[in-house]
């Protein structure tokens, strides 16, 4: 049994879930984007900017908060790999939403839909979850459910290249939509990422 010497610092599962909160609105944006047409990407493009600013902002926030905390909820290296990984995730949707923007892409493949679909179900699992660090109870349905939902994005993802190089798009088209499709790729991956942090500290602190 672990003894505590002064109470631990809880404000820590408030910054996580308000970070959790903000990857809820990130995917929010990229199905905005997804019916938005060009002119209208810019200004998408630049709320998507303003979140990863608050993300960034509420990362920072984490870190000055665990070198002025003596006693802290769990691992100091599990919170800053928490914060950092959530903070990753935000990065991809942004960049998957600033290449559509900046590369001015006519019209996406129907696959992007499926792979922003993917997120926003992560986002909101996430989201939803992220609360229950405080005791560390019934996430095991969460990080489950996270895996299965970035194999299907690994499909989807996979798909999507093989239709990327059938000869329908032209070689600059493909490598502009390559890039997209890969970002988010990444945020999937990013999603997977942080629920296998979650799922390595609920069994330490368990």
């Amino acid at each position: 049994m672990r003894l505590r010497l002064t109470p631990k610092e809880t404000s820590f599962y408030d910054l996580f879930a308000k970070a959790a909160d903000n990857l809820v609105v990130g995917a929010g944006l990229l199905t905005e984007l997804l019916g938005a047409d060009k002119a209208s990407r810019v200004a998408i493009a630049e709320r998507m900017r303003d979140a990863e600013h608050a993300s960034d902002e509420i990362t920072h926030t984490i870190y000055r908060q665990l070198n002025t905390s003596f006693i802290t909820p769990f691992d100091r290296e599990d919170i800053y790999m928490l914060a950092s990984l959530l903070d990753d995730v935000m990065d991809a949707m942004d960049a998957a939403a600033d290449l559509v923007s900046l590369y001015q892409i006519d019209t996406l493949p129907a696959g992007v839909s499926d792979q922003v679909d993917v997120l926003v179900r992560a986002a909101d699992l996430t989201s939803e979850s992220m609360p229950r660090l405080r005791t560390m109870k019934d996430l095991q349905d969460y990080w489950i459910e996270i895996n299965r939902l970035e194999n299907q994005a690994d499909q989807v993802y996979r798909k999507l290249l093989a239709h990327l190089f059938s000869g329908e798009y032209d070689a600059i088209t493909v490598l502009k939509l390559k890039e997209v499709v890969e970002t988010l790729e990444q945020a999937a991956d990013g999603f997977e990422h942080v629920a296998n942090t979650i799922e390595t500290i609920a069994v330490k602190e368990s």
